[in-house]
């Protein structure tokens, strides 16, 4: 497979590897990857694993009486049973789905559980909580009142005017979807709507950022895009200060990052954290 792992699904799989050899296995299990989950802790893991009530040391010990078959594949560099294989492309598969480059812990979730392969080990009711909590977009936080802004390597960066209402709209349309369009048409109706666009070396449109636009939300960051092509070079993370930077002049002391995907995205670039389920 050729994908790029979240830092925070790489420690994962370095504890499912070790749960693995604990249990001694000879690849990595459904249950191995579910014990990783719970023991990792950071981002909305914390939180879901506060509110499964999950005994690890009877998770560990169900490792331990699970048979395993032979059969095994190499995902990277670790060792991977069939089920854990499948469940893995499944999660590549949803990364996809949703326009992503990153294959997080969440798609891998998703997968373990559309597929079935955690009934043994969790109920219906922590199945639920899993995919609510960790599966799903998130609204996140970050403090601006003594936030300490970097240098972004993109400059290129401008608030969009009238004149460029049908540049962006077309963009919009080109490389997103639905709600996110409808969002960015609403706005281009105000007089100075907070939208902003990264232009490439011959004013194309390579991403877009906006702010207070959203149901008209105070303190809301959001929506943000960059298209695929050009994604991981830095341009979300300079859009991302250069709008939370003007938020931040307005006086907002903090910024709500509405429907956040890629999480640990938003944790390392703002030290946003989700914001508790209810």
């Amino acid at each position: 497979m050729d994908i790029q792992l979240t830092e925070r699904l790489l420690r994962i799989l370095l504890l499912a590897e070790k749960e693995m050899k604990a249990s001694n296995c000879q690849s990595i299990l459904p249950i191995h990857l579910l014990i990783a989950c719970l023991e990792e802790r950071t981002g909305v893991l914390g939180e879901i694993f506060l509110k499964v009530n999950i005994d690890l040391d009877k998770l560990r010990s169900s490792a331990n009486e699970v048979s395993q078959t032979a059969a095994r594949k190499e995902f990277l560099e670790w060792p991977v049973s069939i089920h854990v294989f499948d469940a893995l492309a499944e999660a590549a598969n949803i990364m996809k789905r949703y326009n992503q480059i990153y294959l997080n812990e969440g798609h891998l979730l998703k997968a373990l559980i559309k597929m079935e392969l955690l009934d043994e080990f969790l109920s219906e009711e922590n199945e639920q909580i899993i995919l609510s909590l960790g599966t799903t977009s998130r609204d996140m936080i970050t403090n601006l009142q003594n936030y300490t802004f970097p240098e972004v390597p993109h400059r290129n960066i401008r608030r969009v005017t009238q004149a460029d209402n049908g540049k962006i709209t077309r963009f919009m349309e080109e490389h997103f979807a639905g709600g996110w369009v409808d969002t960015i048409k609403i706005a281009l109706l105000q007089d100075n709507p907070s939208i902003y666009m990264a232009l490439g070396e011959n004013e194309e449109i390579l991403g877009f950022a906006g702010f207070d636009i959203v149901d008209n939300k105070r303190n809301y960051f959001g929506p943000m895009g960059v298209v695929h092509s050009c994604r991981n070079k830095g341009i979300g993370f300079s859009l991302l200060h250069h709008c939370l930077k003007e938020m931040k002049e307005i006086g907002y002391g903090y910024a709500i990052i509405g429907g956040a995907g890629p999480i640990e995205f938003y944790e390392k670039a703002c030290n946003a954290v989700a914001i508790p389920s209810s």
